[in-house]
């Protein structure tokens, strides 16, 4: 369980700072959802674990945005609009496997940024059946039962966010 736990910890950081922006929130619904996996599935078989978990952690993920809209219906009510700071991104978290060129590393470090801001932009659904799909590499089926959703919904989520990225990233493609 350790090892799962490993190997997974980092990629949902990034998978919850996306739908965040927020670097303690993400690391909070991390460990919430950790934990909870610990304590409900540990005894299920291993292959269960990955599926499992980001059902977990996108569920965690859907009621921050909930709990979210709450807490700003109460701000706008008694303060006005609420201050929402943008945290420094998790790059420092990804280990550095290839060593271009100098010039090209930098292009790739523009576009990774560009392309993580316009991830954390889409509409919530899209990112989540982006995330699952393209970075956790789950079947239609298994993203669709991740998100509790049809696999038709999981497919016009997904199309619509690849379409979106395209389009803001246009002279990159």
């Amino acid at each position: 369980m350790e090892r799962f736990l490993q190997s997974v910890e980092r990629r949902a950081f990034v998978t919850a700072r996306m739908a965040t922006h927020d670097d303690e929130e993400a690391l909070d619904i991390v460990q919430d959802s950790l934990l909870k996996l610990i304590k409900k599935y540990s005894n299920r078989p291993e292959q269960e674990w990955g599926p499992l978990f980001n059902s977990i952690l996108h569920s965690r993920i859907n009621d921050w945005y909930r709990r979210r809209m709450v807490r700003n219906r109460w701000r706008v009510f008694w303060r006005g609009d609420g201050d929402d700071e943008a945290a420094a991104g998790p790059e420092e978290w990804v280990a550095q496997t290839l060593f271009p060129e100098p010039d090209q590393q930098m292009d790739s470090d523009i576009l990774g940024e560009r392309l993580t801001g316009l991830i954390s932009q889409l509409p919530l659904r899209q990112q989540q059946a982006l995330m699952l799909r393209a970075w956790e590499g789950y079947s239609i089926e298994e993203t669709a039962d991740i998100m509790s959703c049809s696999i038709g919904s999981v497919k016009t989520h997904f199309a619509r966010a690849v379409s979106n990225l395209r389009a803001k990233l246009g002279e990159y493609r």
